[in-house]
């Protein structure tokens, strides 16, 4: 904690962990709008979020509970592992272009970055569903985690299921 007259105090989400602030002001002055990538303990969310003098404001968001209340995404499977992180990013993408966001950067927070993980997996559906998005093909999974095939083989067809219906929805 700063004390004395020549100390400052930091902003409180810097003090708590919640925010990187230069990472932040990179990310604001490319002049695109943000694909924020976050992983809960329950499902991953994708949203574009473009900056105003008032705030951030969220243009669109997908969360994995959209992938089965909409998307028929099977209930008893995961809303936040590779495959569903995949698949927001794919709903996200697509529904970034018929918003006409044609290009965004990508924003992970304070989230690792790991070759393979599951912010690069929203990455990599985003990219697949149209979006440009500034990125190294080393940071993206391998095509069978994508398909949830690591898993098991029912994964892959509730994947591919799942994907068309996005594709129809758009």
């Amino acid at each position: 904690m700063a004390k004395g007259p020549r100390q400052r105090n930091q902003y409180r989400r810097r003090r708590s962990g919640e925010t990187d602030y230069r990472r932040r002001l990179k990310l604001l002055k490319s002049g695109n709008s943000r694909a924020v990538v976050r992983v809960s303990n329950t499902r991953v969310v994708c949203q574009v979020v473009s900056w105003e003098k008032d705030g951030d404001k969220v243009e669109l968001s997908v969360t994995g509970d959209d992938l089965v209340s909409k998307y028929a995404w099977p209930e008893s499977n995961s809303r936040k592992n590779i495959p569903a992180s995949y698949l927001v990013g794919y709903a996200l993408g697509k529904s970034a272009l018929a918003a006409g966001h044609d290009q965004a950067v990508l924003d992970i927070g304070l989230a690792a970055s790991t070759p393979g993980n599951r912010v690069f997996a929203a990455l990599k559906g985003m990219v697949d569903a149209g979006l440009e998005i500034p990125h190294g093909d080393t940071v993206l999974p391998e095509e069978d985690r994508l398909n949830g095939s690591h898993i098991d083989d029912s994964y892959a067809s509730s994947v591919e299921k799942t994907k068309s219906k996005i594709e129809e929805a758009f």
